[in-house]
């Protein structure tokens, strides 16, 4: 009998996952909570929220699976990884503490404050005229960030006071964002090319991917608002991998260093989110998860066995693992409903689909779809990502926007300038 793995999510990112997991040859059954169209593609389905974490655990018990993957942050920061843990059922993830680099921006940077590592100059306000007069006596650019999770939401670039003074009346006084604005962070604005840079770790070993850039405003030339990701592409030229063991000496494992002196373990993947500029990457942000749609970029240049990689980190073995990469390049464009990251319709019939499974080296992984009476119907404001495999980044983008042509449904909206900062800087 091979493992039974579960997978905790909807998204793109957890499509991927599993995409990649079933490739196994020691995974027999995936399971997926509650999963999406695309997952249903790989095994079961099972309609448990990933924020029920007690449901969670019971599935996870019932079904003797071998090990469950997290995808989304919000369980995460709940705590599934400790009752898991508790009932003694593997789990791949940080602890709840270990997940407040991402569920704290005020606890993350206090821990990178504390251990030297590079980021930006910062306060930390709760008291909303303070937080005014910090902002006329240091001016702008600034960027205030709500303390918790505010689903990719919680940031405000204020390149002008008015705006600066919105944010923190929207967090201190309107608390938009429930308890997360209960605190802010106003740092200084980073001049930079952003670029992420995610590692698994099992607190003792660090095991970095390759580098990727994700594109989160909604229009091309990066304007608009901020919504959960329209594409990503990897590796990114930005950041070559000479500046690798400076992220894992340097960001990194010093992160790791700080946690263990507060008592906490951390073990799962840990992203960066970082800003390139003269005096080399500075940390913007931690997540404690797979990057979405990252994750659709990376993991189809991953030629090692995802599964085994995990199986490691888990075990607190991943000094044993070293992971093979193909040397091309590859580019995820995310297909949104029209009027996404707004207001959009659901229900529209997506057509042309089958045109691209057996294409090679162009992979599609479902996120906001689902089967109405055997048809596959948009429900979600993104809909699918869509990535293609090249030599480089300029035949990756016309793999993958040739391929993007074969879908059709109402609304279909996407960047079509995914990679160009990687295409200008060849240029």
């Amino acid at each position: 009998m091979g493992d039974k793995v579960l997978i905790v999510g909807s998204g793109g990112r957890e499509h991927c996952l599993g995409w990649k997991i079933a490739q196994s040859p020691r995974v027999e059954k995936i399971i997926s909570a509650p999963g999406n169209a695309g997952l249903s593609w790989l095994g079961e389905c099972v309609p448990i929220k990933a924020n029920d974490i007690e449901a969670l655990a019971d599935l996870a018990d019932k079904e003797r699976v071998d090990i469950t993957i997290v995808g989304p942050e919000q369980p995460l920061a709940d705590g599934i990884v400790d009752l898991f843990q508790d009932r003694g059922l593997p789990i791949f993830g940080p602890t709840r503490r270990a997940a407040m680099l991402e569920a704290s921006k005020v606890f993350a940077k206090e821990i990178m404050s504390k251990k030297g590592v590079p980021t930006a100059e910062y306060r930390v306000f709760s008291d909303y005229d303070k937080a005014i007069e910090y902002i006329n006596e240091r001016g702008t650019p600034l960027v205030i960030k709500a303390d918790g999770l505010a689903a990719g939401k919680g940031v405000t670039v204020a390149i002008e006071e008015e705006k600066a003074y919105y944010a923190v009346e929207a967090n201190l006084k309107q608390k938009v964002f429930g308890s997360s604005s209960d605190k802010i962070v106003i740092e200084e604005y980073l001049c930079g090319e952003e670029v992420s840079m995610i590692a698994f770790t099992d607190g003792e070993t660090i095991v970095p991917m390759i580098s990727s850039q994700d594109y989160k405003r909604v229009y091309d030339g990066d304007e608009g608002p901020n919504t959960g990701g329209m594409g990503s592409y990897a590796p990114a030229p930005i950041l070559p991998t000479e500046y690798t063991d400076f992220v894992v000496d340097k960001i990194f494992r010093p992160t790791l260093e700080g946690l263990k002196e507060e008592g906490v373990e951390y073990r799962g993947v840990l992203y960066g989110g970082l800003v390139v500029g003269f005096d080399g990457p500075r940390v913007l942000e931690f997540n404690v998860r797979f990057g979405d749609p990252e994750t659709q970029s990376l993991l189809p240049l991953m030629k090692s066995d995802l599964y085994e990689v995990i199986r490691a980190t888990v075990e607190g073995r991943l000094s044993e693992i070293e992971i093979e990469w193909d040397e091309r390049s590859a580019m995820c464009v995310v297909l949104a409903s029209g009027g996404y990251p707004g207001q959009y319709a659901t229900g529209m019939d997506i057509k042309g689909l089958e045109n691209l499974l057996n294409q090679k080296d162009v992979y599609v992984y479902i996120a906001g779809a689902k089967y109405n009476n055997g048809d596959l119907v948009t429900s979600g404001g993104r809909v699918m990502g869509i990535t293609a495999v090249d030599t480089d980044v300029f035949k990756a983008k016309e793999r993958v926007y040739n391929a993007i042509k074969n879908i059709h449904f109402d609304g279909i909206y996407f960047r079509k300038d995914i990679g160009y900062k990687a295409i200008e800087r060849y240029l």
